[in-house]
């Protein structure tokens, strides 16, 4: 998959962070958090709840920030450190690949 990454939804904070060049490869971010598998992405903690990647105001380290499904199996990707996200990069229910970047966390 080799679409490019767009910005769903940020905390209100984000509005005041400098627009970055598009040329950016989020995947070179210190706080890129990557696909550990392929699968299928959803933004929430548990299946049927709602959004949490964009509810919560700061994340602690293994905190559950999204959740990928593989061969019908929710896998529970965690916040590799405390911070906000302030950039999602893929979309709620979207195909991703292994290695993809999921979200900024700073």
């Amino acid at each position: 998959m080799t679409m490019a990454p767009s910005l769903i939804a940020a905390p209100a904070s984000a509005a005041a962070l400098p627009t970055k060049d598009a040329s950016e490869d989020p995947a070179k971010h210190p706080g890129c958090v990557k696909s550990p598998m392929v699968g299928t992405a959803y933004l929430a903690s548990e299946p049927g709840t709602p959004r949490s990647s964009t509810s919560a105001p700061a994340w602690h380290q293994g905190q559950t920030i999204l959740i990928i499904e593989a061969m019908k199996t929710m896998n529970h990707i965690p916040a590799p450190k405390a911070g906000m996200v302030t950039a999602i990069l893929v979309g709620n229910g979207q195909p991703v690949e292994f290695g993809e970047p999921l979200v900024i966390i700073e």
